[in-house]
């Protein structure tokens, strides 16, 4: 033992000795280089392994009328871990905004429902997102859809984010959106997204990042959407760990909205200040969302609209006409197999673009009756090929023709 009380060394003399006789002593642990390349190693592995772990240890089995819940429309982390579940069989996979998802209607009775209940078996699968506009899901797929790969796709594309500047997110007025997180941070200017840069920055971070992913999504399923640091001074006598109960929000068969007529909802036809495709951002959007999944090798398949032409005001009748117009030549050009279409009955529509149930009964109808969408999908079953105009009859329904004939309206 050194005691330098009892010694002629001063100080400095002892901190010296100290430091030779007990090499690194002012620190519990002093890594080597090879010591830190290890723990860089292990944390990593950490980062990747948390994530898929936890997907073994939360149960998920989504049925033939699965929809992701509403409370979980901002969880992509789980959004991922769905297309990857799907994207293991041989279903169709329709993809699209509140149109797909089923804003006025129960899970029993969306599109997709209607799709299956025509084709005889479980061929379809719901891969809407409430609240999900073509800006946002150019990102959602890009990021979180990464899974779909070699797969069919029913993409759908409603004209409603065309119908005015603040739907097409062109106003230079700063005003809150869905999906913020999931616009182009850079690569394009969304004129009325003012997020500062840091922000912007930790978004794209995110998008590679899956543990962060990850914990956003314990946030949005388990703790109110709070991160849990809020969520605890929120609940100061309740146990985190408690709250995470391994039991996700499901889709609930209640409506969100009185599935009744626009008419009987005393909405008033409106003068839509259209976009032109040419400048539209939400349509440019779009194209790229097409050729990304084109690109991962899908089979991709168009449904434009049906956007509720009775609600249209007399004098923006024929600009929309302009804007179908544009929008068929686009895919026509660029061979995408598609449907623009038929406008529906006015009684079928619960607002601009929504239908009700019976209105997805006769789009589903559409859809089997167009040449087009039976040819290029090879996930349906034969007798849907050999049946579908027995599908496509029936009620109110016109069966449309092919690809070509629906976009002119002829």
């Amino acid at each position: 033992m050194i005691s330098c009380a009892h010694s002629h060394i001063d100080g400095d003399c002892c901190s010296h000795l100290v430091s030779r006789l007990i090499p690194y002593g002012s620190n519990a642990v002093r890594l080597s280089g090879r010591g830190w390349g290890i723990a860089a190693v292990v944390v990593v592995a950490l980062f990747l392994l948390i994530p898929w772990a936890w997907e073994r240890i939360e149960p998920f089995e989504p049925g033939p009328t699965y929809r992701v819940p509403y409370a979980l429309s901002d969880d992509y982390w789980h959004y991922a871990r769905y297309c990857r579940y799907v994207a293991k069989g041989d279903k169709a996979l329709v993809v699209g905004d509140s149109v797909i998802w089923g804003e006025y209607v129960p899970p029993e009775a969306t599109l997709v429902h209607h799709l299956n209940e025509r084709a005889g078996a479980d061929r379809f699968v719901n891969l809407g997102v409430n609240g999900i506009h073509p800006a946002a899901l150019a990102g959602l797929l890009a990021y979180y859809g990464r899974a779909i790969r070699g797969k069919d796709v029913l993409l759908h594309y409603n004209p409603l984010w065309m119908s005015s500047k603040r739907h097409d997110l062109q106003t230079q007025k700063e005003f809150r959106f869905n999906h913020p997180k999931l616009v182009p941070q850079f690569s394009v200017e969304v004129p009325c997204y003012k997020a500062p840069y840091a922000d912007r920055l930790g978004i794209v971070a995110e998008r590679y990042l899956p543990l962060r992913q990850w914990t956003n999504h314990l946030a949005i399923a388990y703790f109110d959407q709070a991160p849990v640091p809020a969520w605890a001074l929120e609940h100061p006598y309740e146990s985190p760990a408690r709250a995470i109960s391994l039991e996700l929000p499901q889709p609930n068969a209640a409506r969100r909205h009185d599935p009744a007529p626009w008419t009987d909802r005393g909405i008033a036809p409106v003068k839509f200040e259209w976009v032109s495709a040419d400048t539209s951002l939400q349509w440019r959007l779009f194209q790229r969302t097409v050729k990304l999944l084109q690109g991962r090798n899908n089979r991709v398949f168009v449904l434009v609209g049906p956007f509720n032409e009775h609600m249209i005001a007399p004098e923006s009748r024929e600009t929309y006409q302009g804007v179908k117009t544009a929008i068929a030549g686009w895919l026509e050009q660029q061979g995408v197999p598609h449907l623009i279409a038929p406008l529906l009955p006015s009684d079928l529509y619960a607002d601009a673009s929504h239908p009700l149930s019976e209105g997805y009964a006769m789009l589903a109808g559409q859809l089997l009756a167009c040449e087009d969408f039976r040819t290029s999908r090879t996930s349906l079953p034969g007798k849907v090929r050999t049946h579908a105009k027995i599908a496509a009859s029936g009620g109110r329904l016109r069966p449309s023709g092919g690809t070509r004939r629906a976009a002119s309206g002829k």
